[in-house]
């Protein structure tokens, strides 16, 4: 087990080749996720359906890879990360090649929606999860390295999808990033490991262990323990609300942009900066957050994106559009880098993946409903005004949700001391 020796001895560990890993899976599966609004125009001249209809595409995905991911949490734990993120790729890619063919509007939902939604669900909860386990005190930095894949995968892939488009058109565009998930996402998911203790390892490069130590059992609740405690419902029904709101400028601002005289490559290029601001607040957030505390940062990045609407609401220009589009990023892409972290913070790493996988299932409900309700003002009352508000209004919902929770340590030792007492009182 030489392999097992290397952070015991002072060498590199393996524990960021999982975060690597997982950063390439992210970068591949939510490129093409988030170059959707690059093809929204294409689409809808293709096929002549309205912004609702087409904002579906985009809902249907992102409901299966958020709510499949109660799923794939749970083939996760029973099988590891590996398989999972290696199937999860593969069916990515096959979506993307779906839709390149498509005739009808049905058939892009079928590629697009259920194919890059099925793959993107099947990698994402096992590839994070598995990162929870290779650490603890560094639990938020390494989360935020491989969250950040999303971040610069939806900086590059929609810029890079609209040149395409412009240059061999939108089916081919599609075929050529089908290669993203296919080649590169399948290598990264290899690499991908689960628990440390099966390397003979220590989250965080600590010490090798022990047979009897690397069999011990991780700390944590199950996701049965889970689902029956406070706090896990809290977030749950915080995801929902918020996600109703976050997900409209990923479907909506490239159309949005061309409504007020700016390109598809502008527009592209919004989703862009979206991108640029999600990669800098997942690295600069997530060790922020590690010190000052990871609940309440995530309450404030929660308020931060309400208040980043208030900019697109009175924007028009690329100028103001870019200010919110960078903002609002590195909101949601401290979020997206601090969940996982909050939720081994309260529940532990033992189940890590499949409560993660129900928790996201809440984001999925919220995604299936705000684009297409976006698509469809808009088709009645030629105007985003209403969406834009009803995102700022869920964002302090949840906001006050989560702000008002108990301290994740707290919250534990209370816990813990209260089945101690249970205990005490049962043997008497």
């Amino acid at each position: 087990m030489a392999e097992s020796m290397v952070a015991g001895r002072g060498g590199f560990f393996y524990g960021w080749i999982v975060v690597g890993a997982a950063f390439m899976v992210m970068f591949v599966g939510f490129g093409a996720a988030y170059s959707f609004a690059s093809f929204f125009a294409s689409l809808e001249a293709e096929f002549g359906a309205t912004r609702g209809d087409i904002s579906l595409v985009f809902s249907i995905a992102g409901f299966l890879y958020f709510g499949l991911g109660a799923v794939s949490g749970l083939l996760a734990d029973r099988f590891g990360p590996r398989i999972v993120c290696l199937a999860g790729m593969l069916i990515t890619g096959a979506g993307l090649l779906l839709a390149a063919v498509a005739v009808e509007l049905w058939q892009v939902y079928l590629g697009y929606g259920l194919g890059v939604g099925v793959g993107v669900g099947f990698a994402y909860v096992p590839a994070i999860g598995a990162v929870q386990h290779w650490f603890t005190a560094k639990r938020g930095l390494a989360s935020g390295i491989a969250v950040s894949g999303i971040g610069v995968g939806t900086l590059v892939v929609p810029s890079v999808a609209a040149e395409l488009i412009s240059w061999a058109g939108w089916r081919d565009a599609y075929m050529l990033l089908a290669f993203g998930p296919l080649v590169i996402g399948t290598i990264a998911a290899w690499l991908i490991h689960g628990r440390p203790a099966d390397r003979g390892l220590a989250p965080d490069g600590g010490p090798s262990l022990t047979a009897a130590k690397a069999a011990a059992p991780v700390y944590g609740l199950t996701l049965a323990e889970a689902s029956r405690t406070r706090p896990f419902w809290i977030f749950f029904f915080a995801f929902v609300i918020l996600s109703v709101g976050i997900f409209i400028p990923f479907v909506h601002m490239v159309p949005y942009a061309i409504d007020h005289g700016l390109s598809v490559e502008d527009g592209a290029a919004l989703i862009g900066l979206i991108g640029v601001g999600s990669t800098l607040g997942r690295f600069l957030l997530g060790g922020f957050a590690d010190r000052f505390g990871r609940r309440l940062t995530m309450a404030a990045l929660f308020a931060g994106m309400g208040a980043c609407f208030f900019i697109w609401l009175g924007s028009e220009g690329f100028l103001g559009l870019g200010i919110f589009a960078a903002l609002f990023g590195a909101c949601y892409g401290g979020f997206v880098a601090l969940a996982p972290a909050v939720a081994a913070d309260y529940f532990g790493a033992r189940a890590v993946s499949s409560i993660l996988g129900v928790l996201y299932a809440g984001v999925a409900f919220g995604t299936l409903i705000g684009p297409p309700f976006a698509g469809y003002v808009f088709d009645w009352m030629a105007s985003y005004t209403l969406p834009i508000l009803l995102s700022v209004a869920v964002s302090a919902i949840a906001t006050a949700m989560i702000a008002l929770m108990p301290d994740a340590a707290r919250w534990r030792a209370e816990r813990e001391a209260a089945a101690i007492e249970a205990a005490g009182r049962a043997g008497r």
